[in-house]
């Protein structure tokens, strides 16, 4: 009687453990929308071509329609992207992406709106170089009176680069320089980097990926590549104070030359919407971390797309990173507290740009005052509300 009480206890015991684990529903698998859209720069882009890499292989893995929409202007596509939610997900530059944040230039007279980092796109590495024969070693070394300096003057950011970024990473003012340096003027990119080895220039501002770094790389007299010392925190805090979204890095992409020169990228993420659902950017984030052997063939930017690169990124990231993305990212341990911190730090100072640049068209409309980013009127209401929030800029910490 004991034994069949015993057992009787012991079968209601497996019972009541069975249901109650029963009541624990396994979560339902996501379900995609018909179709996801992807945004990228024009058709002779590389960004189109590595995400038309890419896209096929997130079709058929998800059985999703996959859609690559091309759009040139910067500004047409983040209209499209924020305000027209024509796009899940869209590639951009984080320089273009602090401009469209801050209402510089183009995005000053449109509403802004706050975006996500959903995964690492690319990263363009850039670098000062210098004739294989050439006596300079150091950018120290460029410290003196009668250096000559390519500048693509057709090209402002390469410009900043050069005559003011660069001087202040040595400890020179963009007065020293020009007053020291000779300034050597190029029509194009391509012009540029070829007055190096065409003995015209000593240094040149140059994309260790494009084809004309391998045909420099190809001359008779090789190149060399001037570091920028990751080491030398002080200096960079020079640097960024021009160039605020350049991120530091150790080269490991483009002519063999380049490889393992500290200088820095200029990273391309893709963004989403802050309101993008949470689950659905989750799945696309493990997808391109599962998936990467996959897909990391069918164009060279893909290969920049691993969670290696990603993380290298965020280590000097300094724009937010979406909730889904930051959870899958935490399950495969490669998410901080610290990086807790510095997101929601990004996210707070995007909401103050956006509430101010926001307030700033309001203001105007109200004011009859026309709104246009050369209007002079609408840009002192914007310099009114935007004066004392701190511009986005790379961490060093």
């Amino acid at each position: 009687m004991k034994k069949s009480i015993f057992v009787g206890v012991v079968i209601s015991f497996c019972l009541i453990m069975i249901l109650g684990f029963s009541t624990v529903v396994p979560a339902k698998e996501f379900k995609w929308p018909p179709l996801v859209r992807i945004a990228t720069p024009g058709t002779q882009s590389a960004a189109f071509a590595s995400t038309n890499g890419w896209g096929p292989k997130f079709g058929e893995t998800m059985s999703v329609q996959v859609r690559i929409i091309p759009e040139d202007s910067e500004v047409r596509r983040y209209i499209r992207f924020t305000e027209g939610r024509e796009f899940e997900l869209d590639t951009v530059s984080i320089a273009d992406t602090s401009y469209a944040m801050q209402g510089i230039i183009g995005y000053a007279d449109k509403r802004a709106y706050p975006v996500r980092a959903a995964w690492h796109h690319n990263d363009t590495p850039w670098a000062f170089a210098v004739r294989g024969d050439s006596k300079f070693k150091t950018v120290q070394d460029l410290k003196q009176k009668g250096v000559r300096v390519a500048v693509a003057i057709g090209q402002p950011p390469m410009v900043v680069a050069t005559k003011e970024a660069l001087p202040a990473f040595m400890g020179w003012t963009k007065e020293e320089a020009e007053q020291n340096w000779t300034f050597v003027p190029a029509s194009s990119y391509a012009e540029n980097c070829r007055t190096v080895t065409d003995g015209k220039a000593d240094v040149a501002y140059v994309a260790t990926i494009s084809s004309v770094t391998f045909e420099m790389e190809a001359h008779p007299a090789k190149i060399r590549w001037l570091p920028l010392p990751l080491k030398d925190k002080a200096a960079w805090k020079r640097w960024l104070q021009v160039r605020p979204t350049s991120i530091p890095t150790t080269i490991d992409f483009g002519v063999p030359s380049s490889k393992g020169v500290d200088s820095l990228a200029s990273n391309f993420i893709y963004w989403t919407r802050a309101d993008m659902s949470e689950e659905m950017v989750y799945q696309m984030a493990k997808w391109f971390h599962q998936q990467y052997d996959n897909y990391k063939g069918t164009h060279t930017l893909c290969t920049r797309m691993s969670i290696k690169h990603f993380r290298n990124y965020l280590d000097y990231a300094f724009l937010p990173v979406h909730a889904g993305t930051v959870r899958y990212l935490k399950e495969i341990k490669q998410w901080t507290e610290k990086d807790d911190q510095w997101n929601n730090e990004a996210i707070a100072l995007m909401d103050r740009w956006v509430k101010a640049r926001n307030a700033a068209l309001d203001e105007a409309k109200a004011k009859g005052v026309k709104i246009h980013w050369q209007d002079k009127d609408y840009l002192a209401i914007l310099e009114k509300h935007t004066k004392d929030i701190p511009v986005f800029m790379a961490r060093l910490d």
